[in-house]
C-alpha cells in the first residue's frame, strides 16, 4: 500500500502544511471539509490546496520523510515544491 507525504497551502499560498496519508484523494477532501475549523492547523489556516506529494511504499519511510520536511525552513520547502510545481499550481489528488 502506498503512503503519501504531501504539502498543502491556503488559497493565498501563505501557509504550508505537511502531512502523511495512505489515501491522498480522501485526505484532501477531509482538509477541504475542515476548512475554517480552529480544531486543526490545516483547518484553521485553510490549507486544503495540494501543491506537492511524494509516494512511499513503506510507512516508516514516509513518516521519517514527513518529519524531515517539517524540520526544514520555509525556503527549503519552497524549493522542494518548485522542483515539481514551479508555478505552485493547485494539484488534483
Amino acid at each position: 500500500m502506498p503512503y503519501y507525504v504531501y504539502v498543502t497551502t491556503n488559497p493565498a499560498k501563505r501557509v504550508l502544511y505537511i502531512g502523511i496519508t495512505n489515501d491522498l484523494a480522501n485526505r484532501m477532501s477531509q482538509h477541504y471539509a475542515n476548512r475554517g475549523s480552529a480544531q486543526t492547523f490545516a483547518g484553521k489556516y485553510f490549507c486544503y490546496n495540494l501543491l506537492y506529494f511524494e509516494e512511499h511504499q513503506d510507512s516508516k519511510a514516509a513518516i521519517a520523510r514527513e518529519k524531515e520536511l517539517k524540520g526544514w525552513t520555509r525556503a527549503k520547502k519552497q524549493a522542494l515544491i518548485a522542483t515539481d510545481n514551479p508555478e505552485w499550481i493547485f494539484l488534483k489528488a
